[in-house]
């Protein structure tokens, strides 16, 4: 099963696939796009983000139907954070979104499930992580997930997992026996 595990930076992404991978070493890790970058800026910008969306894109077709991959992050994420920065005023990335929807749909095709992971107060992020950002993500996330999944991925599962680490693992855990 190819997993994407979506949420705003300091949502647990991380710590979930890390339980996962310890639990199912057969699985491929497929690691935050930004991990993939040279260089990143201090401040997400709508070309950071379209980057990632590439690389995401790019690393998620690698995987065909049967793979077993679990993968920091989607498309969608990347949607998200250019509709934030859009909503923030931050950048106009209007003109982006068209392309981005595309880029999105096309990598999406590589996805079995998709899991939300909305923020809560479980985790607590720094000031200097803009959780200004990191709410207007998390905002524009949940909208898309609402409003356009089924015209961006119209043959992937989709949950929304919250609670602490050990309640996201087990929820996770029994999406993938369900799934087998």
């Amino acid at each position: 099963m190819r997993i994407a595990i979506s949420g705003s930076h300091c949502s647990g992404k991380t710590t979930l696939v890390e339980d996962f991978l310890q639990r199912h070493p057969e699985y491929a890790h497929g690691p935050e796009p930004c991990e993939w970058l040279a260089e990143t800026s201090a401040e997400l910008s709508s070309a950071d983000a379209w980057q990632q969306l590439e690389i995401s894109v790019e690393r998620l077709s690698a995987y065909g139907p049967g793979s077993n991959l679990i993968a920091e992050r989607s498309p969608i994420d990347f949607l998200a954070y250019l509709e934030a920065l859009r909503t923030l005023e931050r950048e106009d990335t209007s003109r982006m979104l068209d392309g981005a929807r595309e880029r999105v749909s096309r990598g999406m095709k590589h996805v079995d499930l998709l899991v939300i992971l909305p923020l809560s107060d479980e985790i607590e992020a720094p000031e200097d992580e803009d959780p200004e950002l990191r709410d207007a993500m998390n905002h524009s996330l949940l909208d898309i997930i609402a409003d356009d999944l089924t015209d961006l991925a119209p043959n992937v599962r989709c949950i929304e997992i919250a609670g602490n680490a050990s309640q996201r693992i087990v929820a996770l855990d029994a999406e993938v026996r369900v799934d087998r």
